[in-house]
């Protein structure tokens, strides 16, 4: 903006001591330049008028910032909206049985477990076989015919002759056969959610899942 000479200030009652900016404003705001610029416009040399132009271009400029400003203000507040209901889903997990897309974990067989296989497309039969940490065949679970989608399958925990297998990691991997083919599918399981984490630097939610350790929230492909 142009020099503002001290006859100007001084019939604003800006000079001395009153032309200091209060307590907490280092800045003219909006109103306060309008009021500067009507009072130089009022006292400016008729011989050397000031062009107007400019001071239509410094009050463009400030109205720029101010609405800047505002925006800002907007998106901080849309912020805090969104990180309240991440907090409010996360606390929402706590307890429930989510099924992520792992094929390896820490299980009880005692307790069962439950998962699914995405079954890409229509197949005649689909099977789930369940391998101890020693790679060694534990159980292999029949679904049978399954159309395209989730195929749901639960182990009560029983090897192939009937006994109670014990704590430890299982593997389980799925196929389906049909049209003289066969082919590996993605598995599911399901566990508990025992914590979930907020505020990471994408701000996305981590959960801390029973057996299976951290997973995203967005790989989560079911919650129970």
């Amino acid at each position: 903006m142009s020099t503002i000479d001290s006859d100007i200030l001084a019939k604003l009652g800006l000079t001395g001591r009153e032309a200091a900016p209060e307590k907490g404003k280092d800045r003219l705001g909006q109103t306060d330049f309008l009021k500067l610029m009507v009072t130089q416009l009022q006292n400016q040399d008729p011989f050397k008028p000031m062009e107007s132009g400019e001071f239509l271009g410094q009050l463009a400029q400030f109205g720029t910032v101010s609405g800047i400003e505002d925006l800002q203000k907007s998106f901080k507040g849309l912020s805090q909206s969104m990180y309240s209901g991440q907090a409010l889903q996360a606390a929402n997990l706590v307890d429930r049985q989510v099924m992520v897309p792992v094929d390896m974990a820490v299980i009880d067989p005692q307790q069962g477990q439950w998962g699914a296989v995405e079954v890409p497309a229509s197949a005649s039969d689909v099977t789930v076989g369940i391998y101890d940490q020693s790679g060694a065949l534990v159980r292999r679970l029949a679904l049978g015919p399954q159309g395209s989608g989730l195929a749901q399958f639960r182990w009560d925990g029983l090897d192939e002759s009937g006994q109670m297998g014990n704590p430890g990691v299982y593997e389980f991997r799925a196929e389906a056969r049909g049209a003289g083919r066969s082919e590996a599918l993605d598995v599911f399981l399901a566990a508990r959610v025992a914590s979930v984490s907020l505020g990471n630097k994408d701000g996305s939610l981590t959960l801390q899942v029973d057996g299976l350790g951290e997973i995203d929230f967005s790989e989560v492909r079911r919650i129970g």
